[in-house]
């Protein structure tokens, strides 16, 4: 009998090099986001075309808007939206007593691995997943494809409102293996009612999603 295959690939020896570009995409675009877009956008030009693309078009974004507006852009996408929130452990449990425990155990997952946070970094956060995803793929990538509900959600809704962002969520989906059945429906859940035991309503997500085809993840 011919045993069916596992979804979650075995991740690519590209894969550290993209996620650390991605993190660095996703962090707050401070003094020094000006020197990192030159070297995102040369290692960027090292990936794969459906991993590349998106980070190249964020890059030449960037490179062409004056660095306060795209800052302010950043705060009134990320601070001010909780549709685009970057804190992953929210979209599974909302504000909630459930996410300290999602919170704790991403903390042990990294000190299990001998790594360390600042302590002003939140271990939920894409940027920093990203980041340990890129020192530990086989974990990060376990990491990644736990939370790939919520990071659907996000691309989603990063490009209904039309920001730059959305590439760099582009590009992270095609890191991964394709949305399942199970996840799909998860999307759709979170979309309609918001995160779980969140008393949001259906406003924060109030717009119908429609799923596109799943993204496949970039060449084997």
């Amino acid at each position: 009998m011919r045993r069916k295959p596992t979804r979650t690939a075995r991740p690519q020896p590209w894969h550290p090099h993209a996620w650390q570009v991605q993190s660095l995409l996703l962090a707050y675009p401070d003094e020094q986001f000006e020197q990192l877009l030159a070297l995102a956008g040369r290692v960027a030009a090292t990936l794969p075309e459906p991993v590349a693309g998106p980070l190249l078009r964020f890059t030449a974004h960037a490179e062409r808007t004056a660095p306060a507006d795209l800052a302010t852009a950043y705060v009134a996408t990320f601070d001010h939206r909780k549709r685009c929130c970057l804190y992953l452990t929210y979209y599974a449990h909302g504000d909630t007593r459930k996410r300290g425990v999602g919170l704790l155990r991403l903390k042990q997952t990294y000190a299990a691995a001998g790594w360390r946070l600042s302590d002003d970094e939140l271990p939920d956060h894409l940027a920093v997943v990203l980041e340990f995803a890129a020192t530990d793929p086989a974990t990060g990538q376990r990491l990644l494809t736990d939370h790939r509900a919520g990071l659907e959600l996000l691309r989603l809704a990063l490009t209904e409102d039309g920001s730059p962002w959305a590439h760099v969520l582009d590009s992270v989906s095609a890191t991964l293996p394709a949305l399942a059945g199970d996840e799909r429906e998860a999307v759709l859940r979170l979309a309609a009612q918001g995160p779980p035991e969140e008393q949001v309503g259906l406003d924060p997500y109030a717009s119908p999603v429609f799923l596109p085809a799943p993204v496949v993840g970039g060449p084997r």
